[in-house]
């Protein structure tokens, strides 16, 4: 029986339906829409009229890669290129295997369909993108845009037709190719002396690639069987979700030094990802607890039923379905990370993107003229495009996995 279909209200029936429907009603609506159209007014009148983005401006190399030689500014630029080419094998390597599924959405879109449907996916990196290079000055960032655009088309490209078993070799493949980017960015200045949105990338991708598989192996310990397993699993995941995650930056930068030799105690930029590894798979640990309780237990008898041993029904059965129905909260939870990164600014005393806003203001030539509001504003809108996009696409995948439907 198909489902019955809703009467089309016009637009006075709609309004008077959902805001006007009595009189308190409408107030409500009246004063609530004076409201937003007074913040909507003064934030546009900021950005467009009163706010002096001179500071942003001449402060942008600043904020993406803080003291980095300035001289060797073509390594980051290298180095986004060759991660849009991985990104772009990585779409290309997937899009196969959908057409293989017969999966593909729709196979017959153009080129220019395809493209259009990939800038509604990734609007707000792409506004981000643009709001950067409207704010530069000189041609090289467009020029590295332009090679990035180009280099993630070409690793699509080599992707859609990359040999059968080359999935399998991907993904430790591209953590190599990673790595190497991180050491070859490190040659003319140490890690832990970089900063701005760079070092806050390296602090959020590093520690969310570390965190999640240690996350499933607690929660899968804290099941256990086994009481000491369970025991040491189970006191790692409280003392750590009940720990404070900038006391533990402060101990990490502060404290460590009274346990381990100074010739032996490990970078700064080190001990920040450790931690931020250590709390956030906690967290990931009880998300994903969480999600092995959703398994149907008639799943796990069906799966004992043929004769699969404990390890294969885990692996085959339970933690597929566990991960794919904890998308939205452990998204979310790495996004949580992605802004965290800001307190190890504030406890070890890093330049990263939040310290840069304050670190501009202090230049004799904006010191003293009220000038925080415009960095904090594009600091914010920095954080807020890397943190939409991951929830877009995390909703995107929700979708295609039909995660809560049934």
């Amino acid at each position: 029986m198909s489902a019955p279909t809703l009467p089309h209200l016009s637009s006075a029936q709609w309004l008077r339906k959902n805001l006007f429907r009595g009189p308190l009603d409408a107030v409500i609506t009246i004063l609530a829409g004076a409201v937003v159209g007074y913040v909507v007014f003064r934030m546009l009148r900021f950005v467009f009229v009163s706010g002096r983005w001179e500071i942003v401006e001449r402060n942008l190399t600043l904020f993406m890669v803080g003291q980095y030689d300035r001289t060797q500014l073509w390594r980051p630029a290298l180095a986004v290129v060759i991660s849009a080419a991985l990104a772009g094998l990585v779409a290309g390597v997937i899009r196969r295997r959908q057409a293989a599924a017969g999966r593909l959405p729709d196979p017959h879109l153009g080129g220019v369909r395809k493209l259009t449907n990939l800038s509604g996916r990734l609007w707000p990196a792409l506004v981000g993108l643009l709001l950067l290079l409207g704010l530069t000055t000189s041609p090289g960032p467009w020029l590295v845009a332009g090679a990035a655009l180009l280099a993630a088309a070409a690793g699509s490209a080599l992707g859609r037709r990359a040999p059968r078993g080359f999935a399998w070799a991907l993904a430790p493949g591209i953590l190599l190719c990673l790595f190497g980017l991180v050491a070859f960015l490190a040659q003319p200045l140490e890690w832990d002396r970089w900063g701005g949105m760079m070092l806050n990338l390296l602090l959020a991708g590093t520690s969310i690639v570390l965190c999640f598989p240690l996350g499933v192996l607690l929660a899968l310990g804290r099941r256990s069987q086994l009481p000491a397993i369970r025991a040491v699993c189970t006191g790692y995941i409280e003392l750590f979700r009940g720990a404070p995650l900038i006391a533990l930056l402060l101990m990490a930068n502060v404290a460590l030094g009274f346990f381990v030799p100074q010739e032996l105690a490990p970078g700064k930029v080190v001990r920040a990802i450790v931690v931020f590894t250590l709390f956030t798979a906690a967290y990931i640990a009880e998300i994903v607890r969480g999600g092995l309780q959703s398994v149907p237990d008639g799943q796990l008898e069906a799966g004992k039923a043929i004769g699969l041993s404990p390890v294969r029904i885990t692996a085959m059965i339970e933690l597929p379905q566990a991960l794919r129905n904890v998308i939205p909260a452990m998204v979310g939870q790495f996004i949580s990370l992605f802004k965290d990164t800001t307190l190890a600014g504030a406890a070890m005393g890093f330049l990263d993107l939040l310290a840069g806003a304050e670190a501009a203001t202090s230049q004799p030539a904006f010191r003293g003229q009220g000038l925080i509001a415009e960095t904090l504003v594009f600091v914010a809108l920095l954080f807020w495009v890397g943190s939409y996009t991951m929830s877009r696409e995390s909703q995107r995948l929700e979708l295609r996995l039909g995660v809560g439907q049934r």
